[in-house]
C-alpha cells in the first residue's frame, strides 16, 4: 500500500494540473470511463488535492515526536487514543494552515477546467468575452471575483480554525 501511496503522490504532485483534467476528461475514455466536463473537473481536482493534503498531513505525522507516543503508552491509553489525541490533533494543528492554503489554492486552479467546458466562473467569462470582446473588464472583473472569493475563504477558514485549535485572534 505504501508503494501505491507513494506513486499516486509522486505522479500527482509532479504533473501539472491541468494535465490531471486533460487526461481525466480526454484519457479515460479510451479505457471506456465517459465522464461530463463537471464530473472529469472534480475528479481531477480531487485526486489532486488528495495527494497534496496527503503529504502535507504527512509532514504533520512525522513531526510528532516519538517520546509523545511512548508517554501516552506509558499513560495506558490504547492506540486509538494515542493517535486521535497525541498524534492526529496536533499534527493538523500544525499543519492547519499549509491545509488551507491548499485548499484556497484548489479553489484558484478551478478556472484551468473551463478548458473541458466544465461551467464554472471561468467558463462564463469565456463565454461572455466571445460575445462582447470587452476582454479587459470581464477578466478584471474576473480577477476581483477570486480575489474575493480566496479572501473570503482564507478569513472564513482563519475562523474555524481559531474555534476547532484555539489560536489566538490576529
Amino acid at each position: 500500500m505504501r508503494t501505491i501511496a507513494v506513486c499516486y503522490i509522486e505522479l500527482i504532485r509532479n504533473t501539472p494540473i491541468l494535465v490531471q483534467v486533460f487526461f481525466v476528461f480526454f484519457g479515460m475514455p479510451a479505457i471506456g470511463i465517459r465522464l461530463s466536463g463537471e464530473q472529469a473537473a472534480i475528479l481531477a481536482m480531487t485526486l489532486n488535492c488528495a495527494a497534496y493534503a496527503a503529504e502535507i498531513v504527512r509532514g504533520g505525522v512525522q513531526s510528532i515526536r516519538p517520546g509523545q507516543i511512548e508517554a501516552g503508552r506509558a499513560l495506558g491509553m490504547d492506540t486509538a487514543d494515542i493517535y486521535r489525541f497525541i498524534v492526529f490533533r496536533p499534527a493538523i494543528r500544525a499543519v492547519y494552515p499549509a491545509l488551507c492554503s491548499q485548499f484556497i489554492l484548489l479553489m484558484l486552479n478551478s478556472s484551468l477546467v473551463s478548458s473541458v467546458s466544465a461551467e464554472e466562473v471561468t467558463y462564463f467569462a469565456q463565454t461572455l468575452d466571445a460575445q462582447t470582446f470587452r476582454s479587459f473588464e470581464i477578466y478584471l472583473t474576473l480577477g476581483v471575483i477570486y480575489l474575493l472569493l480566496s479572501q473570503v475563504v482564507s478569513i472564513a477558514l482563519g475562523m474555524i480554525g481559531r474555534v476547532y485549535f484555539s489560536y489566538p485572534a490576529k
